[in-house]
Formats: structure tokens, sequence, C-alpha cells
């Protein structure tokens, strides 16, 4: 299989999608930190780099974070070739496959963490992103948000307009949504 490789910006100016035509993982994977990407060939390799500042996957593509005070312009051609040799010779994202996770939790819980994981999580992972469902207590919603989304300045918009009001219409018992920091 020839290996194409091409990029996309995020909201996050500190990020970058890099988008292959080949599925990577299923579900997705943050390696936020390099110490944290010791489980993971592909990203260690990636952490290498040293303009890399966060590594995550996702379906078909990885979003790459960059050190503050380098230029795209300089690096993207750079990893854009990585990313395609590392595909190409199969290299792991990860050692051990993670489970498949059941939703789990009262009704309202349980219907929370499936609307985020129909509606959301797609959406989210367009901009090179994920969420997470955390936790359900007496009507907040909290969630991690990571790759892309994790510090990015849109990530509190999309939280509130978007995913708070999604789960407020569908789960009455939703007062509000939060993020839990990295």
């Amino acid at each position: 299989m020839n290996i194409n490789v091409y990029t996309e910006s995020t909201p996050n100016p500190a990020t970058m999608k890099f988008i292959v035509n080949k599925l990577l993982i299923n579900g997705s994977v943050d390696y936020a930190t390099k110490e944290s990407a010791e489980k993971s060939p592909f990203a260690k390799e990636l952490y290498k780099f040293s303009f890399v500042n966060g590594v995550f996957f996702a379906s078909n593509f990885v979003t790459v974070t960059k050190t503050e005070g380098t230029d795209w312009n300089d690096i993207e051609a750079i990893i854009k070739e990585f990313v395609k040799g590392a595909v190409e010779s199969e290299l792991a994202v990860q050692l051990k496959e993670q489970e498949e996770v059941a939703f789990e939790g009262t009704e309202a819980e349980i219907k929370i963490q499936q609307i985020l994981q129909d509606y959301v999580r797609p959406a989210v992972e367009q901009d090179g992103g994920a969420i997470t469902y955390k936790s359900f207590n007496e009507g907040i919603v909290t969630v991690e948000l990571r790759g892309s989304c994790s510090g990015c300045p849109s990530s509190t918009v999309t939280l509130k307009s978007g995913i708070e009001n999604l789960l407020k219409r569908m789960v009455p018992e939703v007062t509000e949504v939060v993020s839990e920091a990295m």
C-alpha cells in the first residue's frame, strides 16, 4: 500500500494533524510527555525530535504539538516524512492494544458517555483532539480534553456552547460541563 500523508491545521496553533490513508489505531491515545511514550515505539521516535512537545493518535492521524518558538514551516516536511516512513515500516502506535471500555454507571452516566462517544468524539477528532468522560456528579459532567484540544484557545467555547448545550438538551440532569486540567 502506498502511504500518503497530508497535514491539516487545528484550532490550536501549536498543533498540526498528520493524516494518513491507513488506520493507525482503534480509538485514541495521548502521549502528552516524552516519559508517557515508553509504550509507543511510534511516539518514542517522534519525541527524539527536539521540537516535538506532544503526540496524540486517533484513527488515521497523529497530532503533533510543537515546542514554543518553533515554526511549522521549518518542521512540517520533516514530521510528514517521518510519519510516512513510520507507517510504511508499521512502527507500532502501542505495544499492547487497549481494551474497549464498556460504559458503566447510572442510566444518566451511560447516556452521557454514549452521547460523548457518538456525537462529540468524532467532531473533536476532526480538530485533532480527543475527549474523555471522567465523572458526573450533582449535575456536573467532567471531561478531559487531549491532543490539540488541550490548551486550545477555542476549546472553552467548544466545551460550553457545544458539548454543554448538547448534553443539557439530551440529558436533563446535566447542569454544566467542565474540563479537568491535564
